[in-house]
């Protein structure tokens, strides 16, 4: 089960901490959303499938600006599953991408944070965020699939207010311990587009 953001307890020293290694090497420029498109395209079809969606990218819903509800039917359901994403890749590299997606879980009673990162990270560092300025904290990659490595957490009410009230989230994965790359998403559309998942 996916665990909430969270920091370790004290005591416990974080060696890949974001604040010792990624500002002075952050990156934060977006290409053009149609460039993104293209070069995540086979990585929103995996992002989607691992989601629950089985059939690629599913039949797009709505657009929030730069994010987008999907929804498919995964084989055997009785209903479809629908998800918020976006994908971006970092401007000055190409081979640094991620697919943020947002879900409910069938019961509705659960919402899941799940961020398909390109292979290659260090995965001891996990993955970071920032809301803003704010940093919320970091998650643990639970698996690596042929294009990409998933970090997954359920959506507490406080991170969900600090996604639809903030303006950009910076998520932060690691290729080296001393090279933190922020990929910065667009939170504009996001409230919309998470009050129209079903």
């Amino acid at each position: 089960m996916p665990r909430p953001f969270a920091f370790p307890g004290p005591g416990v020293q974080r060696p890949s901490d974001p604040e010792d290694y990624a500002v002075p090497k952050l990156r934060t420029r977006l290409k053009p959303i149609g460039r993104i498109l293209s070069a995540m395209l086979p990585a929103a079809a995996l992002a989607l499938a691992a989601t629950a969606p089985a059939a690629g990218q599913g039949a797009v819903r709505g657009t929030y600006d730069n994010w987008e509800v999907r929804c498919d039917t995964p084989p055997g359901a009785k209903s479809e599953q629908c998800v918020l994403i976006q994908n971006v890749t970092a401007e000055d590299r190409d081979n640094v991408g991620l697919s943020v997606i947002v879900l409910k879980t069938a019961d509705r009673k659960t919402r899941i944070l799940r961020v398909l990162a390109p292979l290659g990270v260090l995965l001891p560092t996990g993955l970071g965020l920032k809301i803003d300025d704010a940093d919320v904290g970091r998650a643990g990659f639970v698996r690596c699939l042929r294009n990409g490595c998933i970090a997954e957490v359920i959506m507490e009410d406080k991170l969900v207010e600090q996604l639809r009230t903030g303006e950009l989230a910076t998520f932060i994965i690691f290729q080296t311990p001393e090279e933190g790359i922020g990929i910065p998403i667009t939170l504009k559309g996001f409230a919309p587009g998470y009050d129209a998942l079903p």
